[in-house]
C-alpha cells in the first residue's frame, strides 16, 4: 500500500516539477524587465517571483530525488524477498534438473537370433 501511495505522490511531484521549470523565465528575460517589459508588475515584486519559483523548483526537485530513492529501496527489498521470483525456473536450472533425472527404463526386448 505504501508503495502505491508513494508512486502517486512521485508522479504528482514530477508533473509539478516539469510545470515549474517550464513556467520560469530564462536568465535573458531579466534584461527585458529593466526596459519596462512588465515583469515588475508581478504579485511577488520585481525579483520576488524569481526567488519564489526557484525555491519551489528546488523543493520539488529535492522531493523528487528523495521519493526516487525511497521507491528504489522499496522495490529492491521486494525482489530480495523473492515473492514472485521463487517459482521461476531458469533455463540453466531446467537443464540441470534434466541431467539429474534418471533415464527411463528400457524395455527388455528378446534378442533376435537367426536360427542356423
Amino acid at each position: 500500500m505504501l508503495y502505491e501511495v508513494l508512486l502517486v505522490i512521485y508522479l504528482i511531484v514530477a508533473l509539478l516539477l516539469i510545470g515549474m521549470v517550464l513556467i520560469q523565465q530564462g536568465k535573458g528575460a531579466d534584461m527585458g524587465a529593466s526596459f519596462g517589459a512588465g515583469s515588475s508588475n508581478t504579485m511577488f515584486g520585481a525579483s520576488g517571483s524569481a526567488n519564489f519559483m526557484s525555491r519551489t523548483t528546488a523543493i520539488l526537485a529535492t522531493l523528487f530525488f528523495v521519493i526516487s530513492l525511497i521507491l528504489g529501496n522499496l522495490s529492491s527489498n521486494q525482489v530480495k524477498q523473492g515473492d514472485e521470483w521463487e517459482n521461476i525456473e531458469t533455463p540453466a536450472a531446467q537443464t540441470q534438473m534434466a541431467d539429474e533425472a534418471p533415464a527411463p527404463a528400457k524395455e527388455q526386448q528378446p534378442e533376435n537370433t537367426i536360427p542356423e
